[in-house]
């Protein structure tokens, strides 16, 4: 698997897992494919010997063994400690190497920008943020080049070499937040005839992809968190990561992203899941919509009016220090539209499982799944059985780590395409 690299602008690929065994062919021609079948294997299961990925895929040993060499050729695959059995030679676990391929993830909000670039194994290796008040397409232009710059100054040639593709995940439409009576939201115009995508992709020799944010957000859900660490009642296997689920994720607006049989569904628009407008009734019986009671603009509101700081909700890590009485009518709010909202997805999809996350601390995040359980049970839903409700994995970083998964999904995972085709 090469690392040819070229300038492009690309719309959302789909990840796919293997939470069921997917069939490989034993035709010549679709090495590519076959590859990519093996490390996304891999990629969900962990390190694993040849037999077992022989037996996952379908493929004959030989088969196997020239694909597993080609890619710990191309420092794709790493050797771990031999398994030593009761008879035979000792098999030989095959993982993921992690300097074998390198990601820029790009995420654009209204509170700040932030770069980052993760390894092959979803790891961190750098990370900048610049808070803003003013969103325009120059100063996102600016930062991503001048921050991928800088990265790659700090690498050395042979790993630069391994930069896949960079990933921006921004907010869709983001000309329908002008406000005539706000002069400040003015320039967010700007975006409805600009192409960020293809203005940084035009300064670099690897691929450029663009998502919405919150789609991003759940790509990360679905590449990096197989784990479900952060999931109810899970025990830290792959299989623990449901094949279909809703995602919620809480930043300055409230956004999600779904997962359909283990692949990111983003719908024709790139805008799946937009949950923020889903309709709702807040507890005071008015009509509104999610975005107006589950959002951090509006717990910043909220503080405002009473009187107390805001700024400290917009810090990415630690005790946000916000009001507690005002954190916990937020809370409460927020939880009753969530669990109007995930009804609503259910009746249409048929849900098993909800992850919410969110840029907020880990607490916050544990609090808010908590009260949507408990809002959701209290719902009369007849018809339909309650989706399971659980902790995103990621936090934080979801949105810049789902941007930098669009090219790792793109060049090394099985997707739709592929899929069909095989």
């Amino acid at each position: 698997m090469s690392f040819d690299s070229h300038s492009s602008a690309a719309s959302q690929p789909s990840p796919a897992g293997v939470g069921q065994a997917i069939r490989g062919s034993n035709q010549s021609g679709v090495r590519a494919y076959n590859e990519r079948l093996v490390l996304s294997i891999i990629r969900q299961a962990g390190p694993l010997p040849k037999a077992a990925i022989a037996r996952l895929t379908g493929l004959s040993a030989q088969t196997v063994s020239v694909i597993m060499r080609a890619l710990e050729s191309d420092g794709l695959l790493a050797k771990g400690t031999p398994l030593r059995g009761k008879v035979g030679q000792p098999s030989v676990p095959m993982g993921l190497a992690a300097d074998g391929a390198y990601f820029l993830g790009l995420k654009v909000g209204r509170r700040g920008t932030e770069l980052l670039l993760s390894d092959f194994l979803g790891e961190v290796r750098a990370h900048h943020r610049k808070s803003h008040e003013h969103l325009t397409p120059d100063s996102a232009v600016a930062f991503a080049n001048e921050t991928i710059r800088a990265f790659l100054a700090e690498m050395p040639a042979e790993r630069v070499a391994r930069v896949a593709g960079l990933g921006i995940a921004l907010p869709f439409r983001m000309w329908d937040w002008v406000d005539p009576a706000n002069p400040a939201t003015a320039s967010l115009a700007q975006w409805r005839t600009r192409d960020i995508a293809a203005e940084i992709g035009a300064a670099w020799d690897f691929p450029v992809y663009l998502c919405n944010d919150a789609s991003a957000a759940c790509g990360a859900e679905l590449v990096f968190g197989a784990s479900g660490g952060a999931s109810e009642g899970a025990s830290g296997g792959a299989e623990d990561r449901p094949r279909d689920f809703l995602y919620v994720y809480i930043g300055y607006f409230v956004g999600g992203g779904l997962v359909l049989d283990d692949m990111l569904y983003t719908g024709k628009s790139g805008n799946a899941a937009a949950l923020g407008s889903v309709p709702i009734v807040t507890q005071a019986g008015e009509r509104g919509q999610l975005v107006d009671v589950a959002s951090l603009v509006t717990l910043e509101e909220m503080l405002r009016a009473a009187g107390h700081e805001s700024a400290r909700i917009w810090e990415r890590q630690g005790d946000w220090a916000a009001d507690e009485a005002v954190l916990e009518a937020w809370l409460d709010q927020a939880a009753h539209g969530l669990a109007q909202a995930i009804v609503a997805s259910t009746c249409l999809i048929d849900l098993t499982s909800v992850r919410i996350d969110g840029s907020v601390p880990q607490e916050v995040r544990a609090a808010l799944v908590a009260r949507t359980r408990k809002a959701l049970a209290a719902l009369t839903v007849p018809g339909i059985e309650r989706p399971r409700v659980a902790e995103g994995a990621i936090g934080f970083d979801a949105k810049a780590l789902g941007a930098a998964s669009l090219p790792l999904s793109d060049r090394f995972l099985v997707d739709r395409d592929a899929f069909l085709k095989g």
